[in-house]
C-alpha cells in the first residue's frame, strides 16, 4: 500500500511538473515563433543574418558541451547522495561542479583563441559574417556553460518549471525585445544587434543566480565534503565517460548546421533556411524537455531505491505521451508549415526548407517515441553505455553528414541524422530490455500512430485546396479535434483523462 501511494504520488507530481513545464515551454515557442516570422519577413533581417544566429547556437553548444566536463550530469547522478547524507550549507556538490565548469571554459577559450586562423579559413568563403563576429560567441557559450550548471541543481531540487522558464521564455523575451529595438532603430545596425544577442545566455544565466541565492539554495562550499571525498573515484569516471558521451552526442546536433554554413555556397543563406526548419522541428521536441525536467530527479531516486517497476512505469508512460504530442504537433505543423510562409509574407527562399523540415521532423519523433532510455541509462550504474551509444551516433552521422550535404544539399543532414538516431535508440531499447527487461511501447503505440496518420489523410485532402488564413485555421481546427478526440475517446494514455477532467472541470463544461 505504502509503495501504491508513493508510485501515485510520483506519477502525478512527474504529470503535474511535466504539464506546467510544456505549458511554459509552448509559451516560449509561441515568443520564439514571433521573434522567427520577425527574422525572415521580408525587409527585415537579411537571410545570412538569420543564418547567423543559428550558427552562434550551434557552436556556443558546442563549446559549452567542452567545457562542462560533464557536470551538469554529475549533479544528475550524485545529488540523492550529496542529499541525504549532508546538510545544505555543507554541500559542496554545486560548488565544484560551478569551479570545473569554469575552468573547462577558459581551457576552451584558450583553444578558441589559438584555432582562430582554422576557423577563417573554413567560413571565410561561405559565411563571412561568422568570421566578423567570431569573438562575440564566446560570452554566449560562457551563458550557457554556467546556465547548464545551475539549471541542473535547480531541477535536481525539483524546481523545473524556472528552469523552462528562463530558458524558454526569458531567453526568447530578451530576443524579442532586441528585434523590436532593431526595427525602430533604436539599434542602427545588426552588428550592434548581433553583439547584444550574443548576452541572451548571460542574462538567463544570471537571473537563475540570483534566484539560487535569495532563495538560499546556492552555497559555496570549497572544503571537500565527506561524500566529495567517499565518492571521489567514482565522480571522476562517471565524468570522464559522460563527458565523452555528452561531447560525441553534442557534435552530433550542431554539426549539420556547422557543415552547412562552411561547406555550401551562400552558406548563412543555406543555414537560415535550416535555421527556420530547425525552429519548426524544435516545437515537437518541446513536451520532452518539460517530461525531462521533472523526471529526472525521481529516475535518480528510484535507481537509489532499485525500484525497476517504478522505472518502467516512467519509462512506458514518458514514450507514449511523448509520441502522442510528438506525433500530433509534427503532422500539424507538415499540414501548414508552406501554407503559413505564404500567407505570413515570409521570403520565399524559405520553401525550400520543407523537406528538411520533414525528415527533421520525423527524427523527432522516433527520438521522443522511444521514451526516456538516455535518461534511464544515464542515472543507472550503466552510465558508461551512453558513451558506447554517443560514439557509435557520431560514428554514423558525422560522416554521413559531410557526404549527404554535398549530395543533396540541406537534405542531407536531416537525412544522415535520421538514420544515426534510428540506430542510435534501436541500440539503447535494446540494452535496457536486454538488462533489466525494460521496454517503452505498448499496443497504445500503435493505436497513436495509426489515429494520427488518419487525422492527417483526412485533413489534407479535405483542405488541400483552401489557402490563406481561412485554410490555416480551418485545417488545424480540423486536425486538432480528430487526433485529440481519437486520444480522448480511445483513452490512450492513463494521463490524458486526468487533464481532459481537470480541463472540463475549470471550463465548468459537463
Amino acid at each position: 500500500m505504502l509503495f501504491f501511494s508513493l508510485y501515485l504520488y510520483r506519477m502525478s507530481t512527474i504529470r503535474r511538473q511535466s504539464i506546467i513545464s510544456s505549458i511554459v515551454i509552448y509559451v516560449g515557442f509561441a515568443i520564439g515563433m514571433l521573434n522567427v516570422y520577425f527574422f525572415t519577413k521580408e525587409g527585415l533581417f537579411a537571410e545570412d543574418q538569420y543564418g547567423l544566429t543559428g550558427v552562434f547556437i550551434a557552436i556556443s553548444l558546442a563549446m559549452q558541451a567542452f567545457a562542462a566536463f560533464g557536470m551538469p550530469s554529475f549533479v544528475y547522478k550524485f545529488y540523492p547522495y550529496y542529499n541525504y547524507h549532508l546538510p545544505d550549507k555543507k554541500n559542496d556538490m554545486l560548488t565544484w561542479a560551478l569551479l570545473i565548469s569554469i575552468i573547462g571554459f577558459i581551457i576552451v577559450m584558450i583553444g578558441g583563441w589559438l584555432l582562430k586562423d582554422v576557423v577563417v579559413k573554413k567560413y571565410k568563403t561561405n559565411a563571412p559574417e561568422l568570421v566578423n563576429y567570431y569573438y562575440w560567441i564566446f560570452p554566449m557559450a560562457f551563458g550557457l556553460t554556467i546556465y547548464t550548471i545551475l539549471e541542473a541543481y535547480t531541477q535536481i531540487i525539483k524546481k523545473p518549471v524556472l528552469t523552462n522558464f528562463l530558458r524558454e521564455v526569458e531567453w526568447r523575451l530578451f530576443t524579442t525585445v532586441l528585434i523590436v529595438l532593431f526595427i525602430f532603430h533604436v539599434i542602427k545596425d545588426f552588428s550592434l544587434f548581433i553583439k547584444l544577442y550574443a548576452l541572451g545566455y548571460p542574462a538567463i544565466a544570471l537571473t537563475l543566480l540570483i534566484y539560487l541565492v535569495y532563495s538560499k539554495k546556492l552555497h559555496i562550499n570549497f572544503s571537500p565534503s565527506k561524500v566529495t571525498r567517499r565518492y571521489l573515484k567514482k565522480i571522476i569516471s562517471f565524468c570522464v565517460f559522460v563527458y565523452s558521451g555528452t561531447l560525441v552526442f553534442t557534435l552530433s546536433q550542431v554539426f549539420d548546421t556547422m557543415v552547412i554554413a562552411s561547406v555550401l555556397d551562400g552558406g548563412l543563406e543555406k543555414a537560415a533556411i535550416f535555421t527556420l526548419a530547425q525552429t519548426m522541428t524544435s516545437i515537437i521536441q518541446a513536451p520532452q524537455r518539460g517530461i525531462v525536467a521533472a523526471s529526472i530527479a525521481h529516475l535518480s531516486q528510484a535507481w537509489k531505491d532499485k525500484n525497476i517497476s517504478m522505472l518502467q512505469k516512467i519509462y512506458q508512460r514518458s514514450s507514449l505521451n511523448l509520441l502522442l504530442f510528438a506525433a500530433g504537433i509534427y503532422l500539424l505543423i507538415a499540414l501548414n508549415y508552406t501554407e503559413a510562409i505564404v500567407t505570413l509574407n515570409l521570403k520565399p527562399a524559405y520553401l525550400l526548407g520543407f523537406t528538411a523540415f520533414v525528415v527533421l521532423g520525423l527524427t523527432k519523433v522516433v527520438d521522443l517515441g522511444t521514451g526516456l532510455n538516455a535518461q534511464i541509462i544515464g542515472t543507472s550504474n550503466y552510465w558508461r553505455f551512453e558513451l558506447f551509444c554517443g560514439i557509435i551516433l557520431l560514428a554514423f552521422t558525422l560522416p554521413l553528414t559531410y557526404i549527404f550535404v554535398k549530395k543533396f544539399d540541406i537534405l542531407g543532414p536531416p537525412m544522415a541524422t535520421l538514420i544515426s538516431t534510428i540506430i542510435y535508440n534501436t541500440i539503447r531499447i535494446i540494452f535496457l530490455w536486454k538488462k533489466f527487461k525494460l521496454q517503452p511501447f505498448t499496443k497504445a503505440t500503435i493505436y497513436t500512430l495509426f489515429i494520427a496518420l488518419i487525422s492527417y489523410v483526412i485533413c489534407y485532402f479535405t483542405f488541400r485546396n483552401m489557402h490563406g488564413f481561412a485554410g490555416l485555421i480551418l485545417r488545424s481546427l480540423a486536425f486538432v479535434l480528430l487526433y485529440g478526440g481519437g486520444i480522448i475517446a480511445f483513452n490512450l494514455s492513463p494521463d490524458v483523462k486526468p487533464v481532459w477532467n481537470s480541463l472540463k472541470n475549470r471550463l465548468r463544461l459537463k
